[in-house]
């Protein structure tokens, strides 16, 4: 095995930026789809540690469905983004597929503005 088990992030971060040559900034739009098939949201941005370069979330801005379904509150303009860590990523094609259910989501915190 090329890498170690407990670099799940490090694989992802590669396969984002390195194995598919993808641009972060060309991930931005793109939609975002849970385990069991739901609209979670679309990519609107990353996070990466400057000190190893590798992403460890994808800020997703939800839908309104998912919004309503994790009982969140929508601000009054825009849509409420949160960090999705890089482990619940399965592939990244035409969409992003990530490995839990939407319910399996519900837990997630919101990203904090910076």
């Amino acid at each position: 095995m090329l890498y170690k088990k407990s670099s799940n992030i490090h694989l992802v971060s590669l396969l984002i930026i390195g194995v598919l040559n993808l641009k972060v900034s060309k991930m931005n739009g793109m939609n975002v789809i849970t385990a069991d098939a739901f609209t979670f949201g679309e990519v609107d941005g990353a996070q990466a540690d400057t000190k190893t370069w590798q992403i460890t979330h994808l800020a997703v801005a939800l839908t309104k469905e998912t919004t309503k379904e994790l009982g969140l509150k929508k601000p009054l303009l825009g849509s409420l983004t949160v960090c999705l860590p890089v482990n619940v990523v399965k592939k990244v094609g035409d969409v992003v597929t990530l490995n839990k259910s939407l319910l399996e989501l519900k837990d997630m915190k919101e990203c904090k503005a910076e």
